[in-house]
Order: C-alpha cells, then structure tokens, then sequence
C-alpha cells in the first residue's frame, strides 16, 4: 500500500520521534486536537465495539448525525440508504467536503482488544458472521467528528460552506454512487473540494502519505460461463470438455498483461475462483470463471475487458465450439472507477502538510486497490477536485519489531488489524482541519 514507506525501513521509525516542523498556529491547532481526543477516543471505541455492515450503518449514522447536529450543521439523514449529510453556511467562499467511510467487514474479529467486537450480523452473501472494523473505518468516523468540532468552533478563521458526509457501504463499492444517486450534488451544495483520508496498514502510526494522479484502481468483477459437452469421463472423446477449455482461458489470460499490455501501465488481471464438475468420472457440460480486473484509465480498462472476451471465445472456437456455446462474459456493473487526486489539490495540500508535519509527509506509490471515494470526481470532474491520503497506523512498537523481522504486520480486512487508533485519529483529524482551513480561508486572510 505505502510500498516507500516499507522500503524506508529504519529512517522512517526515526521520524516518528522527530517533532513536526509547525508554527505557533500549528502548535495552537494541535493542541486543540489534543485536547478532544479522550472524547473522540470514547467515540471511537463505541463505534469499534458496535460496528454495522454495508447498508446496514442505521445506529452508526444516527449516533454521529446527532453529534454534527448538536455542533450546528444542518443535518440530512437516508441519503443514499443510510448516508449521512451535514451542512454549514459560513459566508462566501468555496464549498469543502469532508467524507468518512461507515461500514465494517464480515470479520470475526481477533485483536483481543478490551472493546473488541462481538456483534453479528447478515451480510448479502445471506450467511450469518461476525462483524468488525478490519479496514479501520472506525478511525474515519472519529476523525470525522474531531474535524467537524472544531471546524464548527473555529467559523471565524473561515469561509465558505462545509459539507460533511458520513459514506455507507464503502466496502461494496457502491455506497459513494447511491449517495450520489440520490442527489448529493443536486439537494446539497455541491463541493469544490472533496477530501478523505484511510489508514494504512503499511505504514507506522502518524505517516501521512500522498498520491499525485492516480491513486487507486479501477476495479471490475468479471464473470466467465464457459459451455461444454458433457459425457463420461472414460470416454472424454465423446465430449467438449470445459474445464480444458476454461484452463486454457486462465492460461491466456496472462498474456494481456504480460504481453498486450504496455510495462509502464500497470493492470492485473486475477482469477480467483474456478467451479466446475460434481464428480470424479463426469466431464461437465459448465464451468465457472470469477475475475478481478485492475487498471488505472478508461482506455486500459475498455482494452483489458474487451482482450477477456475475445480470448475466451477464441479459446472456445479453438475447441471446436461456435455459436449459442461459446463462452458468456459478464462484466459486473457498476464497477469502482479509479481514484485520481486532482494534481494541483494534492501538491498545495500536501506542501501544506509537509509544513505542519515535517518529514512524516512522504509521496507514495499508487496502488491496485479499489475506493468508491473515486465517485466524487467521477461525476463531475471538470468542477470537483479530489484528495485522499493515507494515514500510517502501525504500532510502533510493533513497526520496530517487523523492521527487525520478528514478526508480521497484519494487512487491511484481517481479523488481527488493530492500529494505534490515538495517533491516527489524532493525525488525520489535525491534516483534515489544517487543509479545510487553508481551501476556505477567511476574506482578506
């Protein structure tokens, strides 16, 4: 995820006990950050202990919907099923949107934290599991919160119009889009800015880490049927058998990226499930291919997903096949465009971090992952600039322990991720009030 960060080994724990290059402002804001965090903290541990899944955030989004509408944000509840929207007007100036994530993970949770989870719950797959914040969703909210406090206490220092959103079903990809659907932009100002930020678990606790460009994947889920004769197994002469031609497909799949696809732009094209067959001497008349497809622009997505059609139909031709029997390719929709950070918002933000932060503000590499936050820009992207950033979350300790190769991190989405939520609520809500003030600065400031 933070593939520098990784790299950077010793150098980097060293800058975790390097104060921040910060002015007296910077000292001020900290200190009030500081101040609000054994509440936000409470909040935090509440919101980890009672996680909700994806469309299912019905208590989460009414706890932080009071709590923004205790602040004085004009508070909008069931947007886009359970999303929540929170407005303040504060004179002319530009309009910022702040965005947390809502929704936990089908995990039984594994931390041993005192306030670990033990909720339950049904996800759309229909079978019952536990329910934990593996992704860190949790931090976000907090964040959120701390961010919306004192941005509501500090309305002197700016101006213009805020707009909080608290995002369902992130981990579907399809929570940024219902949202919009359901006329983010249309019933609430719609934004100038669009900010975020995720934790990040390759990456010690208080690193603040920054894409210019693309960001994060477009993610697409395919489905290949492909079609047979079936027969005996003793006479597979008699038959087409598709568990053959869908090896082949798995096979020639690789060389779209490996030979059609340009080395400088990345892609991934991953099988991850293979069905086929009931029984040791039948040869199926079907076999199942399921396909996660990752690439950066339209151009290179259009090229992979149409390259999968064609080899699997070739494949099957090859076979013998034509027809009503060649392959059926189902391209899932909607997919998850990828996140680009608008060039010229990253650079002035992330300069501004760099001056509060110092040397924990490093650039990172893209990755393949996925983030519905793409949907911001996606829907109008000639007048919505976009930035989200990650936030180290590693423990330190045990960041000092996997440098020296004792043990290993858990990633993103295991049931053992526990960051040192203190130091990453503490950061991202300092980065987040730091950036809004600076986009939205008071007239004459």
């Amino acid at each position: 995820m933070l593939k520098r960060v990784l790299t950077a080994g010793a150098a980097l724990a060293m800058v975790m006990d390097a104060p921040a290059h910060a002015d007296n402002h910077a000292d001020d804001l900290r200190t009030e950050v500081m101040a609000d965090m054994p509440g936000l903290m409470e909040v935090y541990r509440d919101l980890h202990a009672n996680p909700e899944l994806s469309f299912q955030e019905f208590e989460t989004a009414k706890k932080l919907a009071a709590r923004a509408r205790a602040l004085g944000f004009e508070v909008t509840e069931g947007v886009g099923q359970t999303g929540v929207v929170a407005v303040m007007r504060n004179g002319e100036g530009p309009t910022v949107m702040l965005r947390a994530d809502m929704d936990g993970l089908p995990v039984v949770e594994q931390t041993g934290l005192p306030f670990a989870s033990e909720a339950r719950g049904v996800p759309a797959s229909g079978v019952e599991t536990g329910i934990m914040h593996a992704c860190g969703h949790d931090t976000h909210m907090a964040a959120w919160l701390g961010a919306a406090q004192l941005l509501a206490e500090s309305k002197d220092e700016w101006s213009g119009t805020l707009v909080m959103i608290l995002q369902p079903a992130e981990e579907l990809g399809l929570g940024a889009i219902a949202m919009i659907e359901d006329g983010l932009y249309e019933r609430f100002p719609k934004p100038d800015y669009v900010l975020a930020f995720h934790d990040a678990a390759a990456a010690p606790a208080g690193v603040i880490g920054y894409t210019s460009g693309y960001a994060l994947a477009n993610v697409d889920s395919v489905d290949i049927t492909v079609k047979g004769i079936g027969g005996h197994g003793a006479y597979p002469h008699t038959t087409k058998d598709p568990i053959v031609i869908a090896s082949s497909i798995v096979m020639r799949l690789q060389t779209l990226v490996s030979r059609e696809k340009n080395p400088l732009d990345p892609a991934v094209v991953t099988v991850g499930s293979f069905q086929a067959g009931a029984k040791h001497n039948i040869i199926s008349d079907e076999a199942r291919l399921q396909l996660t497809v990752r690439s950066y622009s339209d151009e290179s997505r259009d090229a992979l997903l149409s390259g999968i059609e064609r080899i699997a139909k070739a494949e099957a031709m090859a076979a013998g096949l034509e027809g009503d029997m060649l392959p059926v390719v189902t391209v899932k929709d909607p997919y998850t465009p990828a996140t680009y950070n608008t060039p010229e918002l990253t650079e002035n933000v992330a300069a501004l971090l760099k001056g509060r932060f110092g040397e924990r503000v490093i650039e990172t590499d893209p990755v393949m992952g996925g983030e519905d936050f793409s949907q911001f820009r996606r829907a109008d992207p000639d007048n919505v600039q976009t930035l989200i950033f990650w936030v180290g979350g590693v423990p330190q300790d045990q960041w000092e322990k996997a440098q020296a190769g004792e043990v290993e991190l858990p990633s993103l989405h295991s049931p053992f991720w526990a960051p040192d939520a203190e130091t990453v609520i503490a950061t991202a809500t300092e980065a987040l009030v730091a950036s809004t003030l600076d986009l939205m600065p008071k007239n004459g400031g």
